[in-house]
This record gives C-alpha cells, structure tokens and sequence, in this order.
C-alpha cells in the first residue's frame, strides 16, 4: 500500500511528508528547470502561512488563488490551507461576469493574483460589493510580499479537525451561476489516497500535470495524489500537444491524467515521441473517453488508458478501471474504489444490473455541501447520504458501470430520449472529425431534433454527405443528427470538457427557447 494513513489533515500531511520524506523530490518546473524536495515544500508552505497570520484574518477566510499552474500557485493554495484558512482556486476560463460572482459569494477577502491574470480579476472587482486585498503571486516562486517575514516562528494549528473545510471550488455554472462545493481536508485525503492506492502510485512514480490545478482533476488527481504518495510532479504552466511527449521523456514521466479533448489531439499530433517505456499508464477522466480514441491511442503508443470517473462534488475519482493485467472495460470508466457506486431510480431505490438509472455515490470524498445553498445541497445529497451525480448509467454484473449520458443534455426527440454521447461517439469514429458534439434543437414535429458540431482534422477533408452516411450507418437515421455545424472551436471548461449545453445559443445566437 503506498498512500499514507496517518495524516487526518492536509497540515498533518505536508509535516509528515517534510519530515519522513524530506529528500525526495515533490515539484519540478519545465520552464525553470527547478526543483523542490517535499522538506523545501513544507517550509515555504509554512512560510506562506506565517505571512498570512500576520494579516491577522479570522480563521477559515476565503482566500483565493488566480493564477496558471506553477509551483509557486500550489505551495501558495497549501499555504493558505496550512494557516488555517480555506483556498479557493479561481476559474480563469470562466470570464470576469463568473469570476465576479464566485468572488462575492464566497465571501473572499484576499487574493494572490498572477500579473498576467489582474486585468482579468480587475474587471471581475469592478462589479464586486467589497474591498478586496490583492497581492502579486508569481506562479513559479509564489507571492511576493510587501512586508517582512513576521519575526515570531509560525506554530502549526493542532486544532484543524479532518472534517473542517480546506477547499471551495466552484463548478463550471453551464446551467446557471456556479455553486461552491465545500471540501473538507478528509475529502481531500480520501481523494488523493484512492489516486495513489487505486493506480499503484509509489514514491518512485513521476506524474506529469496537464490540466490546470484550478480544475478538480489537476488539483485532486496529480497534487493530492502525488501527496499523498510522495511522490514527484512535473508541473508545467499550461498543456502544450508540442511539448507533451518531451516533457514525458527528458522527466521519465510514468503516468499522467488527461481529458477526451486532449488525448484526441494527442492521437492526431503529427510529431511521434520517442521511447516511452518510462510511461506506465494514462489516466482520462471528467468525460466518457470514446471507445474509437481509446482503442488508436493504445495502438499507436502501447500505453494503457486507465478510464476513470470523477466529479468536483467528490474531490475527483469516483470509479477507475483496474491497471493491467485486471480486466479493463473500454467504454466503462470502471468500478468504484475507496468509495460506494449504486444505480438508483427517482426514489432513490437501487436498480437491477444492467438497467439504466441514475448513478450514485457515498464515500469519504462526498463534499460537505454547496457553500450557502443548503437547499441544493439537499437535492443533491439524499437522507442517506447518496448523492446523486446527474449522470444516467447502469452496473453490469461484474460491477463496471457504464455511463449512458447526463440527465440535463438528454435529447427527447418524439418521445424517445437519445443519448447524445452515442452519436459524438459516431462522429468521432468517422476519420474526418477532431472533436464532436451533438445537442439538441427545438422542433415542432418531434419536441426535439438532434444536430451536431463537429471540428474538422486539419489533415483530412471533410466531407459533410460522407459524415453524415457514416453517422446513418452506425446508428440509424433517427439517431443521426438533421444538420451537422463545422466549427472552429467549441466551448469547453477548465478541464477541456465541452459545455453540451452551450452549442444551441451558440449556433443559434438569436433563436429564443
């Protein structure tokens, strides 16, 4: 077992790494080339912490982080978090207008702000109801303070209970304004522990980060997994397709975590990397993984993509296919690890194998809650302490699930619902299409219809007649979208996920539904 047990708080996790592993190597920068050992990351969290004591803030402020990833942004957010306070990593895809929201109703009093994001968090304080400190952080060494160092040493909080809240990030808000899910330092543990435990993570593993720490796939999966592992990190500012197998080589990375979106890029890069046998698997996460992409990525680099499944609401994984040589699934994201997954019905009741429901969790990495929205909370979370993802799926009989679609992005087309991750996997099969999406459009004669977008390969022509026999082929003309849209992007969240419910405003910008 290679997670470690004992910490019941992140504090207690950064001390005990400090000290039982304080010469292995946590954090390394690509663009500057440094290093820190977990006993280096320990003092300069406690010195983060110590200059926010003197700011003398009631315990458990919100204090927020806008920057790209760097070590300086992760030792800045586990500094807060050691001074007692709660870290809130801001969305910078999300725009000023959510920005500005997430900042008021969080209550933030503080933030450490990267020079290349002040105008954007200066236009998001425009519309803010209170005076906001703001100090300059740069994401590779970390704030850079006004003041001195207070002279009296920092004494680390023994009063933390596991179940105080360490983190608040707010979800992406495609529906409306995004709600802050409330992650104590327990769910935190239990989601970096079942990374670690569940992929076999040990202290000679090296993770390569390519989603932004501000994305609960970046922060959980490879800053707490790598934490609660000791293990190492290479933490490069941004993904870059270019720089993705060079980083992978010059660093001996063994396992990394990616979305669909950037493995179909990854696929389709021209530049093949050299010798990989450092990689010992590949992690997708935050969205179904088509089956085709799955299938070509582990052709062409012999490299196993463990799917996984995961939400902020549960500090990321909440299932993960096996490593090999256990069986994995393709098309399934696996069964559930360290917590409990069941398939429920309206009531709540458990579903038979293989019927589509609604897929629950309960578990240790549960939120506490959604910050000052208990009626949301009550929604989401049952008298029983389920709760409910939104995602419909079924369990086959070997405990695999199997996701079917989102509840919310159903296509209800003459009364029958259409899964529209079906036909994205249709689209995609076709040698043509980069990234798809199918949405649904309102219609007079069926309720709804179903249209797509696609984006086009670079090095293939596409041909929409070839498309669109292709789609009829694979799942029948009732299935297949009535007008496919070519785009030059489609929106997508922090952690590349495409916002489904976006596309019909977006092709359809003055249509009214």
């Amino acid at each position: 077992m290679s997670y470690i047990t004992s910490p019941s708080t992140l504090i207690e996790q950064v001390d005990y790494n400090g000290n039982n592993f304080g010469n292995l190597t946590w954090l390394i920068s690509p663009e500057s080339g440094s290093t820190v050992s977990y006993a280096s990351a320990r003092n300069k969290i406690v010195e983060i912490a110590n200059h926010l004591k003197g700011k003398d803030l009631p315990p458990g402020s919100k204090i927020a982080v806008a920057a790209n990833n760097g070590i300086g942004s992760c030792l800045t957010t586990l500094g807060i978090i050691y001074a007692g306070h709660i870290a809130l990593p801001l969305n910078l895809v999300a725009g000023a207008k959510i920005i500005a929201y997430t900042i008021n109703h969080s209550e933030t009093v503080l933030i450490f702000t990267a020079d290349e994001c002040k105008t954007l968090i200066s236009e998001a304080l425009y519309d803010c109801e209170n005076e906001i400190d703001i100090i300059s952080l740069d994401p590779e060494f970390g704030p850079l303070w006004t003041e001195e160092i207070p002279e009296e040493p920092f004494e680390p909080l023994t009063n933390i209970a596991t179940e105080e809240v360490a983190v608040i990030m707010y979800t992406s808000g495609t529906t409306g304004n995004p709600k802050g899910v409330m992650l104590s330092h327990s769910n935190l543990l239990a989601a970096g522990r079942y990374i670690s435990s569940g992929h076999d993570v040990a202290h000679k593993d090296v993770a390569l980060c390519v989603l932004p720490i501000y994305h609960i796939n970046g922060l959980c999966v490879t800053v707490m997994g790598t934490l609660a592992s000791a293990s190492t990190l290479v933490i490069p500012h941004r993904f870059s397709v270019s720089a993705f197998w060079r980083l992978i080589e010059t660093y001996r990375c063994s396992w990394f975590s990616a979305v669909p979106t950037q493995y179909s890029y990854i696929l389709h890069n021209k530049d093949m990397p050299g010798k990989i046998s450092c990689l010992r698997f590949a992690r997708s996460a935050s969205a179904p993984l088509s089956p085709e992409i799955h299938r070509k990525f582990e052709e062409r680099f012999k490299v196993p993509i463990i799917e996984t499944m995961g939400l902020t609401e549960t500090g990321s994984q909440i299932s993960t296919n096996p490593l090999p040589p256990q069986t994995r699934k393709i098309g399934s994201p696996g069964k559930a690890y360290g917590n409990k997954l069941m398939i429920g019905n309206n009531a709540g009741d458990e579903m038979a194998r293989g019927i589509t429901g609604e897929i629950l969790v309960k578990g240790d990495n549960v939120m506490k809650g959604y910050f000052k929205q208990p009626d949301e909370t009550a929604k989401t979370i049952n008298e029983n302490g389920w709760l409910k993802t939104g995602d419909l799926g079924y369990m086959d009989e070997d405990g695999y699930i199997f996701v079917t679609g989102r509840i919310k992005e159903l296509i209800i087309k003459g009364g029958e619902n259409i899964a529209p991750r079906e036909i994205d996997e249709a689209l995609l099969d076709h040698e043509s299409v980069l990234e798809a999406a199918a949405f649904a459009v309102p219609c007079e004669n069926y309720g709804e219809r179903v249209e797509a977008c696609v984006i086009p390969r670079e090095s293939i022509k596409l041909n929409l007649k070839s498309l669109d026999e292709h789609c009829i082929k694979n799942i029948g003309k009732f299935k297949s979208p009535d007008k496919i849209h070519v785009m030059k992007d489609l929106p997508k969240g922090p952690s590349g996920k495409i916002q489904r419910l976006k596309l019909y405003n977006l092709v359809y910008p003055k249509a009214k539904i």
